[in-house]
């Protein structure tokens, strides 16, 4: 049964409203700031065209040309909010598919693997860990026989550090989220498991996300500029990819809803990007009948509409009424019918897929089929409760310890010693009493902090915590299970003892609201929950050696205690997951060196970023607007530009060795000989879709079939097809274009476009996806106790006479060694592609590599940094005369 596991509780307390538009226009968009527009673009450029998916079409449109309109219209939609799957159309063979959440797992299951979040994944800063960690994810969701993996999430970027989300995605940068994603998109849909993309766009804040009936959800206002630098950045890696499916957000977008914004769907995704799959509206943020399908929504999830449970929908009979009466044009709905069926045969599904074997709502053998439908729905097996779990645990601890990261090590203070009496402090230290799944959706913060909540969680198949994977190696171990220092300490404090203080925070989705954070970390702010930094400061008063454990959504501040003499070492361990326990004791007690990076930065006060990120928007009335005045400067970009020392930097990582980044060297892979890339080709020819509006017969409910209450379908009474297919047929023509009842927005058009500039394959231009530099590096473990990992990462420096104002540097690839014995060396090879070393010129509306050959046949100098993080780089390299340096100053 396909699910989303949180209802919008906001929106069914207001369930007196119902202001869904059905085959409706669109709402009147809320005024935003000057500058900011969501330019109309018609029509939705149809699919088919790339390459790698001419096959799946074919056999697609072969199948869609066999359905009616009622069948298309079923597939197109959920069957409603507790009710299950997608639509079917089982006379010609396509069934209902399974969408599934979460992004670290099956979710709402058993007999699964909880693998460590996103943001945990991404401080790994290991390729190889990303792609596994995808691989046995998406063995996982095919074991459960679902068809979509809701996930990866590349959006939000983490440009609100309180943003309830962030630690669903990868960190606070476009490269790293697009490599990230990237990975787990290959990784999932190689086991052929469709992926999804997500969420498209802006959804960088929890609070007031969502349409309601009496405001709408807060408008992201992007520039042109940083809307491609930054956050479509990830998706266009993801699309190159060939991802399956992608996801709006809930969010408008520079005014416009990002579910029925033609300007990001058609222009964006589907022009400019080449996207090839079906898009979704994230769970009931569909908004509207005929505008959404024009604006190229494909799907509509769960189904229903944004009040659910009342058999209602924006789209089913809706859609087959709007196609019938010439509001929806035929194409449209059979290139949405298409595209979905197209996704199904790209990644094999209509080969042996596995049928779903459990049930999201119900945990019990049999149970209610249609949990909507109570009290009339019918019972039967609905779960056989298949282990999927092989040896995935072994991938979740991997990256769960190779995403730890020692931000503070002094005296080369850890490892830690197995003789060392140890005091471990915070009830962060222990599974919850309750039981790991106690709170559903992890709706609560008690115990170790293995994931945040709301809808991107799984359940955990067990629990291994911290406190037991360290007694296992200490004896002398005392737990105070309790966030508040004890008055009195049995034992007394000695010299030998080390505490080690278990500190976290939460966050999530706002859906749920735990102690007063509202999703986002509106009420903690970015301290420690639970007093944390005063059971840290109170245990640095009694104890010589401290040792700082940090669970948490993404960054803290760490001021309070961070110079504290007492506070010898400080371990980030992110969100591990069900491996929590083991894989951080591998790195207190020295079986690995820690090799986790920071996939965000550390500031020392939350002001030390912008307003307009530090803060989360809360107007009460109207469309909260939240602009995006920092342009392309967050986190690390922003720092560097005002030259503000974090406490950490993006990037940061300590380890028990040391290495030597050495014998550098760059080479050009293909020269750089234009500012602009090649120029499109044009679209391959695609099969012309009829537009001809089908018999209403085609929409007829069939007689006596026994409608399940609340279970949204897609048929018209006989009275209700004909009446609509009267209207569709009787239209009069003006010239070449139809008038219809229905009041098309404004730039509406049927004609097919010939496509963007900047288009012209998956992810874009395929030009820019072309290696243009290449960078070897050779690191050596220079230490003589330790083996370790080393991180390599690559920043780019734009020429100093561009004329483009960029950011000092920029991410652009990343790279890690092999467990590198005391001595050992690998060479490990970086590359930088043309998008790399390019801009979003806004005149232009296209990428321009201001670096490239000018008339007189030279090209002007990029500099490449190589170090250990943003804030570490040991060398540089020059893209003119390929020479390599050490030991020069760099530019942070």
């Amino acid at each position: 049964m396909a699910v989303r596991s949180s209802l919008v509780w906001l929106t069914l307390a207001l369930s007196l409203f119902d202001l869904t538009c059905n085959a409706g226009p669109v709402r009147q968009r809320e005024a935003v700031p000057d500058g900011f527009y969501a330019a109309p673009y018609y029509p939705t450029p149809y699919g088919g065209w790339e390459d790698s998916w001419k096959e799946s079409y074919a056999k697609a449109q072969a199948l869609v040309d066999k359905m009616t309109l009622a069948e298309k219209t079923n597939i197109t939609g959920g069957s409603g909010y507790f009710m299950g799957n997608s639509g079917s159309a089982y006379r010609v063979g396509f069934p209902q598919l399974c969408l599934q959440d979460g992004a670290l797992g099956v979710g709402n299951t058993d007999h699964n693997t909880a693998f460590p979040a996103g943001i945990t994944t991404g401080a790994t800063f290991d390729k190889d860990l990303i792609y596994a960690r995808a691989v046995a994810i998406g063995k996982e969701f095919r074991g459960k026989g679902a068809h979509v993996f809701l996930g990866p999430a590349v959006g939000p970027m983490g440009r609100k550090p309180l943003g309830g989300r962030n630690w669903e995605s990868f960190g606070a940068d476009p490269v790293l989220q697009g490599i990230a994603g990237a990975l787990t998109i290959k990784g999932v849909q190689e086991q052929g498991v469709i992926a999804t993309i997500k969420h498209l766009i802006g959804n960088e804040q929890e609070m007031y996300r969502m349409y309601n009936p009496l405001q709408p959800g807060y408008s992201s206002n992007i520039d042109d500029r940083t809307l491609h630098e930054l956050y479509l950045w990830p998706f266009a890696d993801g699309v190159h990819a060939g991802v399956g499916s992608a996801m709006t957000s809930y969010n408008a977008v520079n005014g416009s809803a990002a579910s029925q914004n033609a300007y990001l769907i058609n222009n964006l995704l589907k022009d400019e990007l080449g996207f090839q799959g079906f898009v979704m509206s994230d769970w009931l943020s569909h908004l509207s009948g005929v505008a959404s399908a024009l604006a190229g929504l494909d799907m509509s999830m769960p189904g229903d509409t944004q009040i659910p449970l009342f058999g209602d929908s924006p789209w089913k009979f809706h859609l087959t009424e709007a196609v019938l009466n010439g509001s929806v044009p035929v194409d449209r709905l059979s290139d949405m019918a298409t595209r979905i069926v197209a996704a199904w045969y790209q990644f094999g599904q209509d080969n042996d897929f596995p049928a779903v074997n459990f049930h999201s709502y119900v945990s019990s053998e049999k149970g209610l089929l249609y949990p909507g439908a109570v009290p009339s729905s019918p019972i039967g097996k609905v779960n056989w409760f298949v282990d999927v779990q092989a040896d995935h645990g072994l991938v979740a601890r991997q990256v769960a310890q190779d995403a730890i990261t020692l931000l503070k090590n002094d005296g080369d203070f850890l490892p830690l010693s197995t003789k060392s009496p140890l005091r471990v402090f915070g009830s962060d230290a222990r599974v919850d009493p309750a039981g790991a799944n106690a709170c559903g959706s992890r709706a609560c913060n008690k115990g170790t902090l293995g994931m945040g909540w709301g809808s991107g969680v799984a359940n955990y198949p067990y629990f291994d915590d911290p406190i037991a994977a360290i007694k296992k190696r200490v004896e002398d171990v005392k737990l105070y299970d309790s966030d508040n220092f004890p008055l009195i300490l049995t034992p007394t404090p000695t010299d030998d003892d080390v505490a080690i203080v278990f500190i976290n925070s939460d966050a999530g989705e706002n859906s749920f609201t735990v102690e007063g954070n509202h999703g986002d970390r509106d009420n903690d702010k970015l301290s420690a929950w639970h007093n944390g930094d005063k059971l840290v400061q109170k245990a640095a008063e009694k104890y010589k050696n401290v040792v700082v454990v940090v669970h948490t959504v993404g960054p803290l501040i760490v001021e309070p205690w961070i110079d504290l003499p007492s506070v010898k070492a400080v371990l980030f361990a992110h969100l591990p997951g069900q491996e929590a326990g083991k894989s951080l004791a591998n790195v207190l007690f020295g079986d690995v060196s820690p090799s986790g990076h920071l996939p965000y930065s550390i500031t020392k006060k939350e002001d030390d970023l912008p307003g307009s990120v530090t803060k989360l928007v809360k107007e009460l009335i109207g469309q909260p607007q939240d602009t995006y005045s920092e342009g392309l400067y967050i986190d690390y970009r922003w720092l560097n530009k005002q030259k503000i020392k974090p406490r950490y930097a993006f990037g940061h990582g300590l380890s028990y060795t040391t290495f030597n980044y050495t014998d550098a060297h760059i080479k050009i892979v293909n020269a750089l000989s234009s500012a602009l890339p090649p120029a499109r080709q044009p679209k391959p020819s695609v099969p012309v879709l009829s537009t001809e509006i089908p018999s209403a017969s085609e929409a007829y409910e069939p007689a006596g079939f026994a409608k399940i209450w609340r279970y949204i379908y897609s048929w018209l009474s006989k009275s209700d097809a004909d009446k609509a297919y009267a209207v569709g047929t009787s239209s009069t023509k003006s010239g070449s274009t139809k008038t219809y009842p229905y009041p098309y927005p404004e730039g509406y058009s049927t004609v097919q476009k010939p496509g963007v500039p900047a288009g012209g394959g998956q992810g874009g231009n395929p030009a820019l996806f072309d290696t243009i530099l290449e960078l070897d590096v050779t690191v050596q473990n220079t230490g003589t106790q330790h083996k370790g990992k080393a991180s390599v990462q690559a920043y780019v420096q734009f020429p100093s006479d561009s004329g483009y104002d960029t950011p000092i540097i920029q991410l652009r690839d990343f790279a890690k060694t092999k467990e590198l014995g005391t001595g050992e060396s690998e060479t490990v090879t970086l590359r930088l592609r043309r998008k790399d070393l390019s801009v979003w010129d806004t005149q232009k509306q296209n990428w321009v590599a201001p670096g490239a050959e000018g008339d007189n046949g030279k090209s002007k100098r990029y500099v490449v940094w190589v170090g250990e993080g943003s804030d570490k780089l040991f060398t540089r390299c020059f893209s003119d005369t390929l020479v390599c340096e050490r030991g020069v100053e760099p530019p942070v």
